[in-house]
């Protein structure tokens, strides 16, 4: 027999001070190579290949740490562990701006991945599903909204404190904002959610037997690692792809600027339809975005507004997962044990979204843009039957 469980609201404070520290988080770390990549290859006299293969071994040591981050949380809750990773993240960007050769960078920019896994969306995911439970996926997308804001703020104002203070000193300004993050920290409650008397009471997990649960993770995996394989690749090489169609290099610039505003629409979208969408449906409707904006690339060519639906509507639809990929095991599995579940199923993300900028760079140095498009149609493709699949099979227990 099955049974409900509870937890306890999610104050808006938590929302607010958490959406600010993850704004901040992602801008000191995740988005920090592409502000002051040039500057440290050419200060330090090393290749940019050489420079950038730094953040390549933080995304190695998320997936490494991704489990145990995940244990961590589900243990003891959430905020003396994004605490502690404002610390790591503060200590790494001391170490980049004190590095001059390589085993110093390369640590210090391990240290910064085993932060962004204590800091930045899985950590604040599992953080507000042990408080919340089902309960939080209004918050999980709203604290999407600031995250989703962080390259838009921390490049320009990156660029400018590089101007000023040099690269190095403006590690150093970073180190300060990320342990000011710390203080943000305190508004969310310590340890995990003791439901009191009238909480909010849950339905069951839908992935309630172990082929449910296996079949469930399995769906999940794939689909997400695809997506953040797609979402590396186009991080780094969506200008060259628009080049590569013919696009003029100010216009590529331009369009790519469609891809934030495509992701941001697509969250607040979410915020305003709240829960009247389930998970599922969601996740199912932002992966058909993937293949439909790559198949436009491909049908477009260098039309202008063909590139700028291109880039637009991918961004909405890598938007909108980011937050299926909270919300999601929200409804599959039990949710005191979020935490492990999903650090576990998302190493593989990690991992591919390591690898993803070279091998895009190969194929697009090798066989060209438009096989490197196709490739991308192909791989969104595989995400959307992914999400299909698990669609079809758990509509049944939700009915």
């Amino acid at each position: 027999m099955t049974t409900t469980t509870t937890t306890t609201p999610i104050l808006p404070r938590t929302v607010l001070c958490m959406g600010v520290s993850l704004l901040v988080s992602w801008g000191v770390s995740y988005y920090l190579i592409g502000v002051f990549g040039d500057r440290m290859a050419e200060d330090l006299g090393w290749s940019l290949p050489l420079v950038h293969g730094g953040f390549t071994a933080a995304l190695l040591a998320m997936g490494a740490v991704s489990g145990a981050a995940g244990r961590l949380i589900d243990r003891h809750g959430g905020r003396g562990v994004m605490m502690a990773g404002a610390v790591l993240t503060a200590a790494g960007c001391c170490g980049l701006a004190l590095s001059h050769g390589l085993v110093a960078y390369y640590a210090s920019w391990i240290c910064l991945g085993v932060a962004m896994r204590l800091t930045l969306y899985d950590a604040a995911f599992a953080t507000l599903a042990g408080l919340g439970g089902p309960s939080a996926k209004a918050a999980m997308a709203q604290v999407t909204l600031f995250g989703g804001l962080s390259s838009t703020v921390f490049w320009p104002f990156g660029d400018a404190l590089a101007d000023r203070l040099g690269w190095r000193g403006a590690l150093f300004v970073y180190a300060g904002l990320s342990l000011a993050t710390v203080l943000l920290h305190f508004a969310v409650p310590a340890g995990r959610a003791r439901p009191p008397a009238g909480a909010v009471a849950h339905a069951p997990p839908l992935a309630g037997t172990p082929r449910d649960r296996a079949l469930a993770g399995g769906l999940y995996a794939l689909a997400f690692a695809l997506a953040h394989f797609l979402s590396s690749a186009m991080s780094a090489h969506v200008i060259g792809l628009l080049t590569g169609l013919g696009i003029a290099a100010s216009a590529a610039v331009w369009i790519g600027m469609f891809r934030g505003i495509g992701q941001v629409a697509g969250r607040l979208g979410q915020v305003v339809l709240g829960g009247r969408v389930h998970p599922i449906d969601l996740n199912l409707a932002a992966a058909s975005l993937l293949p439909l904006s790559f198949a436009l690339a491909l049908a477009g060519g260098n039309a202008v507004l063909a590139a700028t639906a291109f880039v637009f509507l991918y961004g909405a639809g890598h938007g909108v997962l980011a937050i299926t990929q909270g919300t999601l095991p929200l409804v599959l599995f039990d949710h005191r044990t979020y935490g492990a579940v999903v650090g576990r199923l998302l190493v593989p993300s990690f991992v591919v979204s390591a690898a993803a900028p070279l091998v895009f760079a190969v194929v697009i140095e090798r066989f060209g843009e438009t096989v490197a498009i196709a490739l991308s149609l192909l791989l969104a493709g595989l995400a959307l039957a992914s999400a299909l699949l698990l669609a079809l099979h758990f509509r049944r227990l939700r009915t």
